[in-house]
């Protein structure tokens, strides 16, 4: 055999053939070998790509209500699993939001939030859904445009007017598609309610919500026509940038404080959360779960690389004659093992591509098949190949030098 003859000689680019051949002489147990590397990669990729569009959607989510919004909740913050101070749900009250536009400079726009579940019918249709209620600059705060019809005025927010704008799903299922619902007289808890205008649509969030499935009115009109209640559910504001947001928080605290007459020392009863505060929120949690998904992929290649070692010390021992009889004639043992080595890591190489173009095409099926947002991360194909290649290197080390400390003579006699 001539690769027997001249084996002392070859160089590294020899050995690669000889290598592949090795390989290529049992294909199918080839492939098998390859498939704990193809499933580890390919998941690895899949998963960090899931985890990271998730991120960046809800990321996207956040920033497109604004980077300066500011939420003002009632109630204070968890501690040890308990609530700390005042507990009221009525902590919140219009005065409150009378004194952040006093007191708040740093303050552009401030729309206290009501809101109430309910169904909402006209004709002989009805649907359950969620009337939301606010300022004039409720829909600028929340980043929300009308498509047809207008807002409402301060003149019927004063009068509690029974008017409301609708989301494009109430539409849809109350009047069907590609219908205006504008002047239409719907009732929600059998309130008769003027449409005035329609919501652009949103579509649904990272979370699944339909962000389109709601009623938009006054806030006077949602607490005394429709829930009869005299506080706020939040205050919802803007800050002048985002520069601003740190200076308007501290304002806001301040002058809720004093609205609330809380004593120096005293947990305050009222929560404020920015949208910086939500990105780095959810950005942590989605670090934490993509980086969970990651590691059980991971494991994957760990098995894949556990096949591979086994296949190898296989074999060697199949072709132990065949190493035998290289050695006899000047084969080194460097050169023995070198081979083996080189079997393994092109058995994880083009297990790793194999997975990488697997993962890819997953990531985008499953983007087109269920919607859920997808960003595959070129570093993540880096190190997946990196780290198979690794693998091949490392779970083929033990079965090249097996392969390298045989003995010629008795390699030879090997039946």
């Amino acid at each position: 055999h001539r690769d027997l003859h001249s084996f002392p000689t070859r160089r590294s680019s020899d050995l690669t053939k000889i290598a592949f051949n090795a390989l290529m002489r049992n294909k199918f147990r080839t492939f098998l070998t390859m498939l704990g590397i193809i499933i580890g990669v390919a998941s690895v990729i899949t998963m960090l790509a899931i985890g990271e569009g998730s991120k960046k959607s809800i990321q996207g989510q956040i920033s497109n209500m604004g980077t300066n919004l500011i939420m003002i909740m009632p109630g204070t913050q968890m501690t040890g699993g308990v609530q700390q101070g005042n507990q009221s749900s009525k902590a919140l009250e219009i005065n409150d939001v009378k004194a952040i536009i006093q007191y708040c400079p740093s303050i552009n726009a401030v729309s206290p939030e009501v809101r109430g579940s309910g169904q909402v019918v006209s004709g002989g249709k009805n649907w359950p859904t969620t009337f939301y209620g606010g300022d004039v600059e409720y829909l600028n705060i929340k980043k929300v445009s009308v498509k047809t019809g207008r807002m409402f005025t301060s003149q019927e927010v004063t009068s509690s007017a029974k008017v409301c704008l609708i989301g494009q799903t109430v539409a849809d299922n109350l009047f069907g598609e590609n219908t205006d619902p504008v002047g239409q007289t719907i009732r929600f808890r059998n309130i008769p309610l003027r449409v005035i205008g329609l919501l652009d649509k949103k579509g649904e969030n990272t979370f699944g919500m339909d962000q389109d499935d709601l009623l938009i009115g006054p806030y006077t009109t949602v607490q005394k026509r429709i829930l009869a209640i005299t506080h706020v559910n939040s205050i919802l504001s803007s800050a002048l940038n985002e520069e601003s947001t740190s200076k308007a928080v501290d304002e806001i605290t301040a002058a809720l404080r004093t609205s609330h007459k809380i004593a120096d020392g005293s947990e305050d009863d009222f929560q404020i959360r920015t949208q910086a505060e939500l990105v780095s929120t959810f950005s942590s949690i989605s670090n934490i779960l993509t980086t969970l998904l990651g590691a059980i992929s991971a494991i994957s290649l760990l098995v894949g690389g556990i096949g591979i070692m086994n296949i190898m010390i296989a074999s060697v021992t199949e072709r132990t004659r065949e190493i035998g009889l290289r050695m006899s004639i000047g084969g080194r043992g460097s050169d023995i093992m070198l081979q083996f080595i080189i079997e393994s890591t092109l058995l994880s190489m083009f297990g790793g591509i194999t997975g990488i173009l697997l993962g890819i095409s997953s990531s985008v099926i499953i983007s087109n098949i269920t919607s859920w947002p997808v960003a595959i991360m070129p570093t993540a194909i880096i190190l997946s190949f990196a780290v198979s290649s690794a693998i091949g290197i490392f779970f083929g080390w033990y079965p090249a030098q097996k392969a390298s400390g045989l003995n010629p003579i008795e390699a030879i006699r090997f039946e």
